[in-house]
Formats: C-alpha cells, structure tokens, sequence
C-alpha cells in the first residue's frame, strides 16, 4: 500500500514566480496536478504587471502554462480553473484573455470576486490538471 506522501510530487519552474508563502507551485499525486493559485507576477522581475487587469490575466495564465510545462502538461490537461477577481466588473475582460488560453472542451470554472488579492493583484488563477 502506498502512502499519500510518497505518491506526493511538487513542482516549480524558475518561468513562474517563487511560492510566497508556505505552499507549492504545484503538486501532483494519483494522476492529478493541483496549481495554487498564480497572481500576475512577471517571474524576472517579481513584480506584478502593469497594464490593467487584461495584462495581469495574461500574465497569471502564462504562470499556469509554464507550471503546466514543467509537469510535460499543457492547457489541455487542465480540468478545472478558479478564478479570483478584485472586481466582478472585470470578468468579461478576464473571459476574453481566458479563451485565449483554452479550447474546447473547455476547462470547468469558477469564477468570483474576492474582498482582495495578495500584493494588490487584480485577478488570481488556480487549476487542477490531469496527467
């Protein structure tokens, strides 16, 4: 019988920002990769990007992809998104970024405005992958 910590994997990649906090780019186990949640942060610079929340949702959504990579998924393998927003207002300008990213059949979602992000972020993406 194999324990939950031996089938435990976590990855990172140097092309996503640095967990900022006691927790994993991501982990896999049993088949399944879980993406904490990626803020707009450029990974070379530890900022978050500048250009409103269009560019912050490309940039979150690019974190995720060079997460995905890392594991040897991409886009597609993904099941389901979380996505958190500052302002509910911003969801279709965020819609129109996230259906750059993903084809049909397209990933199950959420989507919700939160009282706020970390480091002032305008919208935060989690996921969860098969692989």
């Amino acid at each position: 019988m194999t324990t939950l910590n031996a089938m435990k994997k976590a990855i990172s990649t140097p092309q996503a920002p640095a967990a900022i906090g006691p927790y994993s780019q991501a982990v896999g186990g049993s088949g399944v990769l879980f993406i904490s949640g990626q803020l707009p942060i450029d990974p070379a610079t530890g900022a978050i990007v500048e250009g409103g929340v269009a560019a912050q949702a490309r940039q979150a959504l690019e974190n995720v992809v060079a997460i995905l990579e890392a594991a040897g998924l991409t886009a597609s393998d993904v099941l389901k998104t979380t996505i958190y927003l500052a302002d509910i207002a911003d969801f279709g300008e965020v819609n129109e970024v996230y259906s750059a990213f993903f084809e049909a059949p397209y990933p199950a979602r959420a989507a919700f405005a939160v009282a706020g992000l970390p480091k002032g972020a305008l919208v935060e993406v989690e996921c969860v992958a098969a692989y």
